[in-house]
């Protein structure tokens, strides 16, 4: 199966290069919100590495100068990894770690490094022999899973699920891996669904919002959406010749980078905290109005706001040793690894938390028949929810609406 890419131009932009190079950072909309100055004074991202599987990513942009940890990519999926064939991978990692330097992209953990993997996806162009040394996605993950890298983040999408990259998914899970994908830019498409990895069991699935706080209209909803971030309204790498940026790049691929920046932020500062205690600090300090038992097939469980974690010291994050989202999973996979690793007689998954978030799950995933477009298109009453949000010190009203849902689950109700 070819994976597409979770393209971060949702619709039609003029590919228009910024006049100055401040205008960039200028257009990062989100940071000042978010807070990113104060939150950079308690945590930068230092210590935690970011696997970046996309096209590639360019380690010679002023913002990812020293940013890019080449030699650490294991040799089996090596391949050119930072020979980035679309601008697509670069930017993805700009928005995580970037630097600003030379009026660059501003990444919201500058103190993270990222560990560049090149993966085959439809648009990738060249000879048989170039393209069977790409590797495939599931690779990829697999391999990024047997590194030192906390957060796997994967801004790519296919409409299909592919056993060997769901089982690739399961294993870096069961490594304690963090995973993280965009949800896919399908809201303005009749049928609209969650692309694949993000649908997968014990992947984050992230949504876009604009600068006005609106789920935007090109985010895929589902019942495998998990969190929202910021994906509309600021520049990006739109093609390999890196010679300038263009305006308004969008997509949910921008906001799965921006929550693994989130991650990289909460998991600096907590080193010693579990995967299961970072999911669960992104989603209870998401912001939301409904229920936290009772997630938007838009939003997902909430806007990231990791600033309420950072501020408080003393946040309590949950047992590190139990899914937050164990129910949705099919089960505590971690908890299941120690119990084989220990030859224990027991099999029951661990109780979920009632304070978490990941996503999909598997068995019932898997009895769609292998598509993501397994359920009603219809929307119910309360399809479209207006909250108020407070992402940083700014209150903004929040508007989440858009395409119908397409995949059913009993998960999301709204």
């Amino acid at each position: 199966m070819g994976a597409a890419v979770g393209a971060l131009v949702a619709a039609t932009v003029g590919f228009a290069p910024n006049a100055a190079a401040d205008d960039v950072q200028a257009k990062q909309w989100y940071l000042g919100p978010m807070q990113a100055e104060q939150m950079w004074k308690v945590s930068t991202g230092k210590g935690v590495k970011v696997a970046v599987i996309d096209s590639g990513v360019n380690a010679n942009t002023s913002s990812l100068k020293g940013q890019v940890l080449t030699g650490e990519v294991p040799k089996s999926v090596a391949y050119r990894a930072t020979d980035d064939y679309d601008g697509h991978g670069t930017t993805t990692a700009e928005l995580i770690a970037g630097t600003g330097a030379g009026g660059g992209l501003r990444g919201l953990a500058p103190g993270a490094r990222i560990v560049p993997y090149r993966v085959k996806f439809d648009d990738l162009k060249g000879n048989p022999a170039e393209l069977n040394k790409t590797p495939e996605p599931a690779e990829a993950i697999r391999a990024a899973a047997d590194t030192d890298a906390k957060i796997i983040n994967m801004s790519f999408g296919a409409q299909g699920p592919s056993s060997r990259e769901e089982e690739a998914v399961q294993y870096a899970a069961s490594k304690g891996k963090l995973l993280i994908a965009a949800v896919g830019n399908d809201g303005r498409k009749a049928g609209d669904t969650i692309g694949y990895p993000a649908a997968y069991s014990y992947v984050i699935g992230i949504a876009s919002v604009d600068k006005s706080l609106t789920v935007s209209k090109f985010s895929s909803s589902g019942n495998y959406v998990d969190l929202s971030a910021p994906g509309q309204g600021f520049p990006g790498w739109c093609d390999g010749s890196f010679r300038s940026y263009c305006d308004d790049v969008n997509g949910t691929s921008s906001a799965a980078a921006i929550a693994s920046g989130a991650a990289a932020l909460i998991w600096s500062a907590h080193p010693d905290w579990t995967v299961n205690q970072v999911a669960r600090a992104l989603i209870d300090t998401a912001g939301r109005t409904w229920a936290k038992n009772d997630p938007s097939k838009y939003a997902g469980y909430g806007l990231i706001r990791p600033r309420l974690v950072l501020a408080n010291r003393n946040y309590d994050a949950g047992p590190p040793n139990v899914d937050p989202l164990a129910a949705e999973n099919g089960g505590d996979l971690l908890a299941k690894s120690a119990a084989a690793s220990t030859s224990s007689s027991s099999s029951s998954p661990s109780a979920p938390s009632s304070s978490a978030s990941t996503p999909s799950q598997a068995p019932e995933k898997g009895s769609t028949g292998g598509t993501s477009a397994a359920g009603s298109s219809t929307q119910s009453s309360n399809d479209n929810t207006t909250l108020w949000v407070v992402l940083g010190a700014v209150a903004a009203i929040v508007v989440i609406g858009g395409g119908g849902l397409a995949v059913a689950r009993a998960r999301r109700a709204r």
